[in-house]
């Protein structure tokens, strides 16, 4: 049983990392073309349907960049198509809501406190929220209000909004900021899916039959890359918020989400200004300050519950119950409990590290696969060893947790 614990963080590992790899390449190649096709100058000598070129330089050499707003007289022989980097990080982010909050979701979906729920029951809103929030974009988007691109990004700030809400009375705070995330990320990838690839595929078409393309599939294909490029900084945020208890454990982590949707706005609106050459508006960078400080200040306030003794139920009753427990609380509240605790008595210390509070048996037993993974079967835990726990009490903590998967239980 605890080699399968190795194989699972091993197997976690890997999708994350492989997650963040396509991220990379995904948010390069997205923030490299909205910054062309902004710098695109107008020249006399342009050719035929050509919108604007530019000339860059990199790696020692020159390059000489045309576009055009429709389609070239013909098609050339080579054309690459940037699509597999969108879908492998929506493919591997939601392998990641698998793998940790699906399969985790006593630990990390689900929090009594906010709402009683049935693991299947979360499940189902987790996935079906994604498909009904991209459906209801779509929609927007192909009603008269798509016309209006202002009115638009308005509206869908205010259902990102909603849904910071929504999340965060359904779901655990961690997983309510990282549902955000991926909500926000499906419909990044939905649009490239469903509409910029399939438009670009009826241009080509219509090329190789020599006819003359529409115009409207590139604007439409415009307006959800636009939309695209103004989401993507939140998103990371979210996808970085489950490292930050102060981002996501508080009372109004719904509304520090969606200030931080505005911090997107401003901060891409000074590249984007700037690659357009029309500026370089320092004032959004005041304005993201100004909102990042207003999100450490909510991060203070109060949790809206009192924090309550966990029910042993489930895995964590195993556990509570396995052989060696007794010991293994014993070291846990000597070695860890001075900062996992709701009022840490480290100095420098003022929130418990990860929300991971281990001051009770029943809280013990419910993170009893991160103490096995950080203070038993590696050495993360304590950090530097600063609580100097002894390898025999490592040692405990390895025959514990083995225990409770073989069936041992105490006397």
């Amino acid at each position: 049983m605890y080699d399968w614990v190795v194989i699972s963080e091993w197997i976690e590992f890997a999708v994350r990392w492989t997650h963040v790899i396509v991220g990379i390449a995904w948010i390069g190649s997205s923030f490299y073309f909205i910054a062309l096709d902004l710098s695109l100058r107008k020249v006399p000598d342009l050719p035929a349907g050509a919108h604007g070129e530019e000339w860059q330089v990199h790696g020692g050499g020159f390059y000489h960049i045309q576009k055009y707003l429709v389609a070239p007289e013909r098609l050339p022989e080579h054309l690459t198509w940037f699509k597999w980097e969108s879908y492998s990080t929506w493919l591997t982010g939601f392998a990641m809501l698998v793998l940790v909050y699906y399969l985790g979701a006593d630990l990390y979906l689900v929090d009594p406190q906010v709402m009683e729920l049935h693991v299947w029951q979360a499940v189902l809103i987790s996935a079906g929220s994604l498909a009904v929030g991209w459906i209801i974009y779509d929609q927007l988007c192909k009603s008269r209000l798509g016309e209006n691109s202002t009115g638009l990004m308005v509206l869908l700030y205010v259902i990102l909004v909603g849904m910071a809400y929504f999340y965060t009375h359904v779901f655990s705070g961690r997983a309510a900021l990282l549902h955000l995330g991926a909500f926000t990320a499906t419909i990044m990838s939905a649009n490239v899916f469903f509409i910029i690839m399939p438009n670009q595929r009826i241009v080509v078409a219509d090329l190789k039959a020599g006819r003359v393309p529409d115009p409207k599939y590139g604007k439409i294909a415009k307006q959800r890359s636009t939309h695209n490029n103004y989401l993507t900084l939140p998103v990371i945020f979210m996808m970085l918020s489950n490292h930050y208890p102060l981002a996501f454990a508080t009372e109004w982590n719904w509304l520090i989400a969606s200030l931080v949707f505005l911090m997107g706005v401003t901060i891409r609106h000074f590249f984007n200004t700037m690659h357009a050459g029309k500026g370089t508006p320092w004032w959004t960078w005041a304005a993201t300050a100004i909102l990042l400080i207003i999100c450490a200040w909510l991060s203070t306030a109060p949790m809206r519950h009192a924090p309550e003794e966990a029910a042993l139920q489930g895995e964590a009753l195993r556990y509570a119950s396995a052989a060696g427990f007794d010991e293994v609380t014993t070291i846990v509240q000597g070695r860890c409990a001075m900062c996992h605790a709701a009022e840490p008595g480290w100095d420098g210390i003022h929130w418990p590290p990860k929300d991971v509070v281990l001051e009770t048996p029943a809280q013990i037993a419910h993170e009893a696969r991160q103490i096995y993974v950080q203070a038993g079967l590696t050495h993360a835990m304590p950090p530097a060893n600063v609580s100097f726990i002894e390898p025999a009490e490592r040692e405990a903590i390895r025959r514990w947790f083995q225990a409770a998967g073989t069936g041992g239980v105490d006397g």
